[in-house]
């Protein structure tokens, strides 16, 4: 896929305050969403904004286009 993070989201939510038992228990991502982004694979655009919100940045400080090879 030609979309992907540019960082370890959940490393950078655990920095600013968020471990996963938080974000589930305060509804913040829901345990598909966190799974995803375990896996890499890149969350609609209102899981991206909540992601934007609680670290603070912009979408695209979280994910870059890159060309795919081949």
């Amino acid at each position: 896929m030609p979309i992907k993070y540019k960082l370890d989201v959940l490393t950078a939510l655990k920095a600013a305050g968020y471990n996963t038992n938080r974000l589930r228990k305060e509804a913040l991502l829901s345990e598909g969403t966190i799974q995803n982004i375990r896996e890499g694979k890149i969350v609609n655009a209102a899981n991206l904004a909540k992601l934007c919100k609680l670290l603070n940045c912009q979408p695209g400080d979280i994910i870059e286009y890159e060309e795919e090879q081949g």
